[in-house]
């Protein structure tokens, strides 16, 4: 790898964390990407001649504070920074809760509470989010959450400047502020995950630090709200994914379908994990699809999963939150528990959603279907253009292998 691309992998690791960082002495989510940008200029112009440094995390982490101390410093004098202090002990009141010594100290969750502030739409919040913590670029975030690029590009440039304008500060909210964001917060959390779990674009199906950070995230908010049943199934919902994450690619980095994957290296202290947290759930929708995972996770055999439990829980879902993607994962437990011929017409009907004209996954299981009712040349058809729609390299040759070893056209 070049010196290049080894910056642009550890930023991109790491940029989060610096963001959370610099906005501690910012105070301005906007001005914090700036300089972490900044920080990632410098380590392109110095690295090529120093070397790469044994801490290149911590290495743009000190430069760009070293930025934000030094903007701070122009901007305000040292008698104004007095006057500010003077003003702060005399009117600030006490907070609403005492500091409990067990709450929450770190400034990625603060990061996530404060760019899911109720001043900022659901739809600008998520975007944000997902670009500050997640370190996700705008297509992205669009194809994540399809959703056209140029609103997303519009979301994330507004919100940064909502934020600023209304003064935001950063911090973990208590009481009612803080149950009044907590569902964008698991909403931007669970999408961080995915992100990690099934990259949307790149050579690389698994972004294994961006899971890494969903994960902790998620146990920590659970930790943070222990009387919440839906921070718990988030949690049990991240636990069990994160289990199977050593099983979902081969030694070159192929996918490996759910059928195939060794169970036997399963991570079976996160599934522990997991039936812990979905134990302390309720019936929500992220508790929902904790208990889906929780039936995979529970069968030995890939021929033991219990299906119809599977196809259930997603009828229980789509109740809760009406979504054409969770429809097509409701049509592929009743392929398995009735039958492809059961399932083709559920995906059929899901050909007219605007939100799937570009989602892979829509002929990509209309291909799976086909090609196991034995219609060849529509599978073939319907994995092509699935392989044409995805972004990511690994994905696209997985289609395409499955497409090319279909047999010849059928009479």
């Amino acid at each position: 790898m070049t010196t290049a691309g080894a910056v642009e992998t550890v930023f991109r690791m790491e940029s989060a964390r610096i963001i959370a960082g610099v906005t501690r002495i910012v105070r301005d989510v906007g001005i914090a990407e700036e300089l972490a940008q900044d920080a990632l200029v410098a380590a392109l112009e110095q690295w090529p001649a120093s070397g790469i440094p044994d801490r290149p995390g911590a290495w743009l982490m000190a430069a760009a504070r070293h930025r934000a101390v030094d903007l701070v410093r122009r901007r305000e004098t040292y008698a104004r920074k007095l006057a500010e202090v003077g003003r702060a002990l005399e009117d600030v009141p006490p907070p609403a809760e005492p500091a409990d010594p067990d709450d929450i100290d770190d400034d990625l969750l603060r990061l996530v509470f404060t760019a899911c502030h109720p001043v900022l739409s659901t739809d600008a919040r998520i975007a944000l989010t997902l670009r500050l913590v997640g370190g996700l670029t705008t297509q992205e975030i669009a194809r994540a959450h399809l959703a056209p690029e140029p609103t997303v590009a519009q979301r994330v440039v507004r919100a940064k400047r909502t934020l600023a304008k209304a003064g935001v500060r950063f911090e973990v909210p208590y009481g009612a502020d803080r149950a009044e964001r907590l569902a964008s917060v698991l909403e931007v959390i669970y999408l961080i995950f995915n992100e990690g779990y099934a990259a949307t674009a790149g050579d690389d199906l698994l972004r294994p630090a961006l899971c890494e950070d969903a994960l902790r995230l998620a146990r920590q908010l659970a930790a943070l709200m222990p009387q919440e049943p839906e921070a718990h199934g988030l949690a049990a919902l991240l636990e069990f994914q994160a289990s199977r994450t050593a099983t979902r690619t081969g030694p070159d980095g192929e996918p490996v379908l759910l059928a195939d994957q060794n169970r036997a290296r399963w991570n079976r202290l996160l599934i522990r994990r997991g039936v812990e947290a979905l134990q302390r759930a309720g019936s929500g929708p992220y508790s929902l699809q904790a208990a889906i995972a929780g039936c995979h996770a529970a069968a030995v055999r890939y021929e033991d999963t219990d299906w119809t439990a599977i196809a259930t829980l997603y009828g229980r879902l789509v109740l809760l939150v009406p979504s054409p993607v969770v429809e097509l994962n409701r049509a592929v437990a009743v392929s398995m528990a009735d039958g492809p011929a059961a399932a083709l017409p559920l995906v059929d009907a899901l050909a007219g959603e605007p939100a799937l004209r570009s989602y892979h996954l829509l002929p990509s299981v209309r291909g799976d279907l086909l090609e196991r009712l034995g219609r060849a040349a529509e599978a073939r058809a319907e994995f092509e253009r699935a392989a044409s729609l995805t972004r990511n390299t690994r994905e696209r040759e997985l289609l395409l292998a499955r497409a090319a070893a279909l047999p010849g056209l059928s009479p």
